[in-house]
């Protein structure tokens, strides 16, 4: 690995990647299953919201904003407070990634909903539905560029084998790197963004929703409800 290193140079990125996460399209009444009474649901709701302790309470509350709070764990901290195993994490600290497209994040949360999760649990029947949200989140930021390095060491972008990226993301993260930019191992000419610190992250603003639905031939994607946007 000494050689990767040696020769890696700088990208000085400033534009907005794309965020793909699992969410629902219309938020579900946590209730409605105890009760058929719509009051009761009401009544359930505001002894929640009384007893609940509160996620989010600004020192500014004419300035700041909690749906605006809302956005920023969505769409940038959540990654980096829930770890996992991932192509540049042994589990042992967050990264939050990011796609040049929407086309690109669907290409790359795809293959992991489905032959990453559902394959693997024996989920392979048609019929499987799972609603995303997908954020613009800009970038700016200093990355370590991999993209001039696949072509001597193609284990960066290997279809399941994490060895040589788990490596090179402890090493970024131990010394302190905010992250890089490589190339998508799901699809030709995309590329794929792994952010190691927050602080490179900023103004999240939603763009759309996905729901991804397993066909006898893969994946149908729609972006409006009923309407087709991609076929994997």
């Amino acid at each position: 690995m000494q050689d990767l290193f040696s020769a890696l140079t700088l990208a000085d990125i400033h534009q907005p990647l794309i965020r793909n996460i699992v969410s629902l399209r219309v938020s579900q009444d946590l209730f409605d299953d105890l009760s058929d009474d719509p009051e009761a649901w009401r009544s359930a709701q505001a002894l929640e919201m009384h007893t609940k302790p509160g996620l989010y309470q600004s020192t500014q509350p004419v300035i700041d904003r909690p749906f605006e709070q809302a956005e920023w764990e969505n769409a940038i901290a959540y990654p980096f407070k829930h770890t996992s195993v991932s192509r540049y994490s042994d589990g042992g600290f967050g990264v939050w990634y990011g796609a040049d497209t929407i086309e690109t994040s669907v290409y790359e949360t795809v293959h992991h909903w489905k032959n990453r999760l559902l394959d693997d649990a024996g989920y392979t029947q048609a019929g499987i539905v799972m609603e995303r949200k997908v954020y613009q989140v800009q970038c700016d930021g200093l990355l370590i560029d991999l993209r001039p390095m696949i072509a001597n060491h193609p284990a960066i972008t290997h279809a399941s084998d994490y060895t040589l990226t788990h490596q090179i993301g402890s090493k970024l993260y131990r010394e302190g790197h905010p992250g890089l930019v490589t190339a998508s191992a799901r699809v030709a000419n995309g590329e794929v963004y792994a952010l190691f610190n927050a602080k490179v992250l900023s103004h999240p603003a939603m763009v759309c929703h996905l729901t991804y639905t397993t066909t006898e031939a893969g994946v149908d994607v729609e972006r409006e409800v009923g309407v087709n946007f991609m076929q994997l």
